[in-house]
């Protein structure tokens, strides 16, 4: 099994008590990537599509991806940039985040069509984000969805998850158009119901889902908190209870990531909807149990 995970990794600052911070890496699709390194079986193979500088915060970034197990072969470098940083407070369990990412070089990932191609050749799950879109230009976008129209051509099947950040785009119009059109594209769409009913005005849930499904993908898996997650698929709605939290919230960085990589591992595998929603939450659940984005004690592999 071969995944590529698209995206900007960023240096995080998490809290750690006493007023300081610990440094780390994450970013929404190196989250699930880096989950889904650690679920899936050895054999597995894991890479990430992303661009860094060629200083030596850049280069301990890529170091760290490595001795993750996460293949960087298509990790450009980019002279003159370097990588974004983000930092988290968090009150009562709720995170809120500054950013400085203007000089990523991850917004050029996608500025050469060969590289993607190459990239992207043999990949059984593309996985990519809202996020992913919203720090490329439009040009940049275009190109993106072409590479992964052919992957998809060629076999590969392409998951996505809309991560609506309105502060990322330049008018609210070009972001849902956007999201829309790369659902559109995609064969597994993993949205979040408060994203999706604050930005496109969806009623509950299954509207969502509908919404996606009647977009072309052919599954939908609507995330909702603590709510039942809905999925949607051959015309046919199911809602999943998500079980009570047995440990306290620490830090919900992460819950949608390491959900979709807790899900997409499991569905990979074999296993059906509901118990590969099962496989989310539970992760998602001891995720959120502990700080930071990447909780190390928080999964097991899958085999």
């Amino acid at each position: 099994m071969h995944l590529v995970a698209i995206g900007e990794c960023m240096v995080e600052l998490a809290p750690a008590g006493d007023a300081l911070f610990a440094m780390g890496f994450a970013g929404d699709t190196f989250n699930t990537a880096w989950y889904m390194r650690r679920l899936l079986p050895a054999a597995a193979r894991v890479s990430y599509l992303s661009a860094v500088g060629k200083d030596a915060l850049s280069d301990r970034m890529v170091d760290f991806m490595a001795a993750e197990g996460i293949a960087v072969d298509h990790v450009q470098r980019v002279p003159g940039r370097s990588v974004g940083l983000y930092l988290i407070q968090v009150t009562d369990g709720e995170r809120s985040f500054a950013y400085w990412r203007s000089c990523s070089a991850a917004r050029l990932l996608a500025e050469d069509p060969a590289r993607l191609d190459l990239a992207l050749a043999g990949a059984d799950l593309i996985y990519l984000s809202g996020i992913t879109l919203a720090i490329l230009g439009a040009d940049a976008r275009s190109r993106l969805s072409a590479a992964l129209a052919r992957a998809r051509a060629a076999g590969s099947k392409v998951a996505f998850d809309p991560n609506i950040r309105p502060a990322l785009w330049s008018d609210p119009a070009t972001m849902l158009q956007s999201i829309s059109g790369m659902a559109a594209g995609a064969d597994i769409v993993l949205p979040s119901y408060d994203d999706e009913a604050r930005h496109f005005g969806d009623p509950d849930p299954v509207a969502t889902a509908q919404r996606y499904a009647g977009n072309g993908a052919a599954l939908v898996v609507v995330k909702d908190g603590p709510k039942p997650v809905v999925t949607w698929q051959a015309g046919r709605s199911d809602r999943h209870p998500v079980p009570v939290l047995t440990m306290p919230v620490v830090d919900t960085t992460a819950a949608g990531d390491s959900f979709n990589a807790g899900f997409l591992a499991s569905y990979l595998s074999g296993e059906n909807l509901g118990n590969a929603v099962a496989a989310g939450t539970s992760v998602a659940g001891r995720v959120i149990a502990g700080p930071g984005a990447l909780v190390r004690d928080a999964v097991a592999r899958i085999g």
